[in-house]
Formats: C-alpha cells, sequence, structure tokens
C-alpha cells in the first residue's frame, strides 16, 4: 500500500517536516519500489489530451478556481481599496479579476536572490512595499512558475510555508534559519576536500544518493547537486546541524505533498509549477537545445507537457514508474517517492550537460573550489553505484508509447532532463501561455544575464520564447504579445533597461497576455545598480 505522507505542522510558518519514515535520516532521499499500482481498470497514471481540445488536471483548476474565489478577491479589494485612488469605482466592477501569474528566471543563485528581492516589492506584507503600492501584487497571483534558481525560491517559498521572503532568506531567529548563503553549496567547510566537516558533509550527501541507486534507480551528477541544494532550501538545516545527520536535510521532502502544507491548503500561494528542458534521448548533446525539444513543467500534481507533440502528464505521486502505454512495465508494481523536492530543483538546474567535460574532467561555470569538489564526488559516486547518463537527471519515463507520431521519447525507457534554460528561454513563459490556463497578465521578473559585459538582460528569452510559439507551439499556447524583433532592438529602445508593459491596447482578434517586464538592470538615473551588490554582498 502507498505510504501516506503526513506534515507535522506548528504556528506562524513553521516549517513543514516530513513524516515519511525514516523522514530524520539522509537515506529517505531513497524512493519505495514495488508498490501496489492503482487498479488501472478505473484508473489512469497518465493524462492525455490534444492541443486542440486541452484540460488541466482538476486538481489544478480546483486550486486555483477556490483560491481566485476567496484570496484572491479580498487580497485584490485589500490592494486597491475602493478604486478612488485609480479613478475607478470597484463598486461598479461586476467582472473577473485579471488572472496574473509571476514568472522567476534561471541564473542559479543570482536568480534566486533576484527573485526572492523582487517578491519582497511586490508582497504585501512588507510595510514599505505595500506603502509604494506594489505590495499586493503577490497576492493576487494565481500562478507562480520558476526554473533553475527561480525553482530553488519556488521550492523554498512552498516548504518553509510560505513565509516573508526576509524571513526566508535570513532566517528569523526562531523556526527558520534562512538559506545559509554564507556558506558555500560544494564545499562547505572550505576549500580542503579532506578535512573532517566536508568529509562529514560528502558522505551523507553519497549516502543519500546511493540509497536511491541501491533501489534500483539509477543516479547521476543531478541527484550530488540536488542534495546541495537541499541543504540551503528545504527546511531541516541550520547552522548547528549542517555537518550532522541529525535530520535528513530535506531528504523525505516530497514535491506531490506540497498540498499537504498549510499554506496551500489555505490558498495563500501561487499554484506553483517548475520547468524543465528535455535532451532527446539518443542525443548526447553538449549544446544548446532545439527549440522543438520537449519542455516539461512539474507541479505538485503531475509531471507534463502542454507541447502538442506530447500533450500529456503523469500523476507525480508515481513518477519513477516506468510505464509503457500507460502500464508499469514491472507488472502492477510501482515506484513513489521519486519526486523528492531537492531533486525537482535539481532536475530544473542539471546544467551539466553543457559544462561537465569528461574528456578533460573539468566543470565549466562553477568555481575552482566547487568544480574540484563536484568532480571529487562524482568519481567516488561511479565507484559505489550504478549510473546511467551522469550529465543530465534520469527520469522514468512515464510516456512510453504516447504520441508515438510526434513524442521524441516515445520508444525510450528513460527520458533525460535537464535545466529548463537549456533552450535559451531562461524565464518560464511557457506554462503561463498554455490555453488553457487563460492567463491575462505575466508579470516577468527578468534577471537573466544575456549581456557578456554587464550581465544584465537583453530580451533574449522572451525573444525564443516567442519564435518557440510562432514555430511549435501556435495549436496549444496563447501568442506572446508584439516585441522587439532581436536583442539589439531591446536594448536600442531601451526596454531591457526600465520596466515595460507588452501588449497594451489589443485589438479585439488578438489573443495574447499583457507581459509586465520587470529587468534586473541598473538605474535609468545612472545611479550605482543596488540589485547587484545585493547578490554579491549575499553571495
Amino acid at each position: 500500500m502507498m505510504l501516506l505522507l503526513l506534515y507535522l505542522m506548528a504556528k506562524n510558518h513553521r516549517p513543514i517536516v516530513s513524516s515519511r519514515a525514516p523522514s530524520d535520516s539522509v537515506t529517505a532521499y531513497a524512493p519505495t519500489t514495488n508498490v501496489q499500482c492503482p487498479d488501472l481498470s478505473t484508473t489512469s497514471l497518465i493524462r492525455s489530451f490534444s492541443p486542440q481540445n486541452q484540460t488541466l488536471h482538476p486538481g489544478e483548476q480546483a486550486y486555483v478556481s477556490t483560491r481566485e474565489k476567496t484570496t484572491i478577491l479580498q487580497a485584490w479589494k485589500d490592494w486597491l481599496g475602493d478604486g478612488s485612488a485609480l479613478g475607478y469605482n470597484l463598486a461598479n466592477f461586476t467582472s473577473p479579476f485579471p488572472r496574473v501569474a509571476i514568472t522567476i528566471p534561471g541564473g542559479g543563485l543570482r536568480a534566486a536572490q533576484y527573485g526572492a528581492s523582487s517578491l519582497l516589492v511586490l508582497d504585501a506584507r512588507n510595510v514599505s512595499s505595500k506603502a509604494a503600492g506594489t505590495g499586493g501584487l503577490l497576492q493576487v497571483a494565481s500562478y507562480m512558475a520558476g526554473l533553475s534558481g527561480g525553482s530553488w525560491i519556488t521550492g523554498s517559498l512552498l516548504f518553509n510555508n510560505f513565509p516573508t521572503l526576509d524571513d526566508l532568506v535570513f532566517g528569523n531567529g526562531k523556526d527558520l534559519d534562512g538559506w545559509l548563503l554564507d556558506i558555500p553549496f560544494v564545499t562547505p567547510d572550505g576549500d580542503n576536500l579532506l578535512s573532517d566537516k566536508n568529509q562529514d558533509f560528502f558522505g551523507s550527501i553519497l549516502w543519500s544518493v546511493i540509497s536511491k541507486a541501491n533501489q534500483g534507480i539509477d543516479t547521476s551528477l543531478t541527484d550530488v547537486w540536488s542534495r546541495m541544494i537541499s541543504y540551503h532550501f528545504l527546511n531541516q538545516t541550520s547552522r548547528s546541524n549542517f555537518f550532522t545527520n541529525d535530520t535528513g536535510h530535506g531528504a523525505g521532502q516530497l514535491w506531490s505533498d506540497i498540498p499537504l502544507i498549510p499554506a496551500y491548503q489555505a490558498h495563500l500561494t501561487p499554484f506553483p509549477i517548475v520547468v524543465a528542458d528535455s535532451r532527446p534521448s539518443n542525443s548526447n548533446s553538449t549544446g544548446i537545445l532545439s527549440l522543438d525539444s520537449v519542455v516539461y513543467e512539474i507541479t505538485p500534481l503531475e509531471l507534463a507537457s502542454y507541447d502538442p507533440f506530447l500533450s500529456s502528464g503523469m500523476n507525480l505521486t508515481f513518477a519513477g514508474t516506468h510505464l509503457d502505454g500507460g502500464r508499469s512495465l514491472n507488472g502492477s508494481a510501482c515506484v513513489i517517492g521519486f519526486d523528492q523536492a531537492g531533486f525537482i530543483m535539481g532536475s530544473s538546474a542539471s546544467l551539466f550537460n553543457q559544462i561537465l567535460d569528461f574528456g578533460t574532467n573539468t566543470l565549466s561555470q562553477f568555481s575552482s573550489s566547487d568544480s574540484t569538489g563536484l568532480l571529487y564526488l562524482l568519481q567516488r559516486q561511479l565507484r559505489e553505484v550504478r549510473t546511467r547518463a551522469n550529465d543530465v537527471a534520469n527520469w522514468p519515463n512515464p510516456f512510453q508509447g504516447q504520441a508515438s507520431a510526434s513524442f521524441q521519447d516515445t520508444d525510450a525507457t528513460w527520458i533525460n532532463l535537464i535545466d529548463g534554460a537549456s533552450n535559451q528561454e531562461n524565464t518560464p513563459y511557457g506554462p503561463l501561455l498554455v490555453n488553457a490556463r487563460n492567463i491575462d497578465v505575466i508579470v516577468a521578473l527578468e534577471g537573466s544575464a544575456d549581456d557578456p559585459v554587464n550581465n544584465w538582460p537583453n530580451g533574449t528569452s522572451l525573444i525564443f520564447s516567442n519564435q518557440r510559439q510562432i514555430n511549435f507551439l501556435q495549436k496549444s499556447h496563447k501568442k506572446v504579445p508584439p516585441i522587439p524583433f532581436t536583442a539589439d532592438d531591446f536594448i536600442a529602445t531601451g526596454v531591457n533597461a526600465r520596466p515595460t508593459f507588452f501588449g497594451c491596447d489589443p485589438s479585439s482578434s488578438d489573443d495574447y497576455p499583457l507581459i509586465i517586464y520587470l529587468p534586473n538592470a541598473p538605474p535609468i538615473t545612472g545611479d550605482n545598480p543596488s540589485t547587484k551588490s545585493v547578490i554579491w554582498s549575499l553571495g
């Protein structure tokens, strides 16, 4: 029987701790195999639809609908008051309010910090933001989508029960210890890999990964990275227990258990979506993906793709189960517990296919000490357990046999998930353009480092999302509103350097959302770029 995961709750946004045995052990990272599958004669683990007849997961639809009728309706009233300050009388407003979504970009720790600082400005619980008029936009959002570093803050907000952003990042001196960003991710005790504390940390990381491999599920360097992310963004790690195994450091926390979190149950949080790209199973590419590669989204309910190539979703509780034609390849045996929260965030941030050079045994885009530490752990991992593709997140393919004429991995037993920006869509517009979601406004927190000189955005992500929609997603996704055609046009018009509204004054035949584009860029007054200084001081 499937083990139900319960959460221990406490007051005032106390972190959630999974009670899945043994939740206090790093070995809780291991999925449970040979679990009796649901009766597939009466239910299905796969939800299929067509681009022309899209459907949302019933649980998603119910959550968003209930939130909009309750907490969001009140949040609009709290934010706008009677509307007189804007020249309106909201008492005469009878139509539904716009459906709003927020994107949080990729870019590792920089993106997570930019996302956190931006959300702080949009949060009604921040007194100064409320006074400035921006605080409240977070509360009226129906959706929140993140990838790579944006997935880290998405997961961190949920698994810490949706606290204020200050408390989330810096801790509150009580039940939240913060992200502990002064402690390095890979070598927390400094550059000496053989120090006692680093060896204790490495041993705990490997113990988690080995426990997963011992269940017969292939692992990779992404699993190591996922466990390191968990120490900072989930909620069982403090400064005092960082180098101990007194807790599982989030190892037993599952993405499919988000609906058990009190803030989610009270409909206080936007519906969360995390994005990952997929490298075709027959490819060993180390470059940028083509725009026709399948993009996946991971919600608390399912692993899905609304791309017309696939148009299917898999029950997330049973992710990790090999399915062919919707049925388990292992008879009636299924897998649960594969959707470990850190592994979801790690899958969305798995860029190793582009930065891991097996020939020279080097990792680019990491500091020298981090690169040395990750390669050291990979070597130890390869000596201990079976791996498959070391440079991707290995997911058993639940969609084998689906959409045989168009799905790139219809014959594969595994899918290779990698960083959600691998096709150059560094900001996750795609899920928010899905027709069935019917989103009216996308608030795009654009923190990309496109400009190689100054590391500011230049519109690349939105340009590629527009190209992907035009070339491949016209049947399944809304259009992108009119935007500058090239990165040079973004710069020449200055829209990469200031908040911009794309899609104002559409004609009656236009069907695209309004995009509120908020780039991380230096002040147009010429003052010092405060966001950049904040990022470096925290890093």
